[in-house]
């Protein structure tokens, strides 16, 4: 059974950082390992990927600028460094893989097959 585990959540000022981890477990091959996030209420919306080589990334452009994700094949863990957080950056962060290989970015959350439990990220004004 393929796992994929959040952490570094939690509560931070508005104009602070965080650094989330994901860590994979069960042995798998990923292309692309991305990040989504949830608000109450609200649609699961795409944050960033990563490439299986952790060279090429992409991310939403509302997180441009501010966030940074990489990718650790040998321990099979990424991460979102997040800075500069906003309010509206508060979310349930969820981690994804896919398992199958992509000759563009996947942006789409039909497009991963695992999925971790999530990770809270509050951020206050």
């Amino acid at each position: 059974q393929v796992q994929l585990v959040e952490s570094g959540g939690g509560l931070v000022q508005a104009g602070g950082s965080l650094r989330l981890s994901c860590a994979a477990s069960g042995g798998f091959f990923t292309s692309y390992i991305g990040w989504f996030r949830q608000a109450p209420g609200q649609e699961r919306e795409f944050v960033a990927t990563v490439s299986r080589s952790g060279t090429l990334r992409d991310y939403a452009d509302s997180v441009k600028g501010r966030f940074t994700i990489s990718r650790d094949n040998a321990k099979t863990t990424v991460y979102l460094q997040m800075n500069m957080l906003k309010p509206e950056d508060t979310a349930v962060y969820y981690c994804a893989a896919v398992g199958s290989v992509k000759d563009s970015f996947p942006r789409s959350h039909r497009e991963y097959g695992y999925w971790g439990q999530g990770t809270q990220v509050t951020v206050s004004s």
